[in-house]
């Protein structure tokens, strides 16, 4: 075997050999480009979750401060409810006021 034909065999194997290499750089890319693109997406997905987090927070803070304030406004009814009771127990029904009205006549017939 002479130099020349060993040269031109190893020349045809780098070709080869550099084509393969392409061909795996390509793929090892198109698969590179691929878990970029779902990283992307995962990433605008979180930034969505953390919007919404954002806005239940405010939500829940909004609905938290009504409570309170439903709170208050409850304790000022049921005070307002007792006070109420207590003035209807210490006045007359309509019953007894004619009752009372037909004894009062009766009273006022006789003197």
């Amino acid at each position: 075997m002479d130099e020349k034909y060993i040269k031109t065999i190893l020349i045809e194997q780098r070709e080869e050999y550099q084509r393969y290499m392409g061909a795996l750089v390509e793929d090892f890319t198109s698969k590179i480009q691929l878990i970029a693109e779902t990283l992307r997406g995962m990433h605008d997905q979180l930034i969505a979750l953390r919007d919404m987090v954002a806005k239940n927070t405010k939500d829940i803070e909004t609905l938290r401060n009504m409570v309170a304030q439903n709170t208050e406004d409850i304790e000022i009814i049921k005070a307002d409810l007792h006070i109420i009771k207590d003035d209807l127990k210490e006045k007359v029904g309509r019953d007894e006021f004619k009752v009372l009205e037909r004894r009062v006549g009766m009273l006022e017939q006789k003197s």
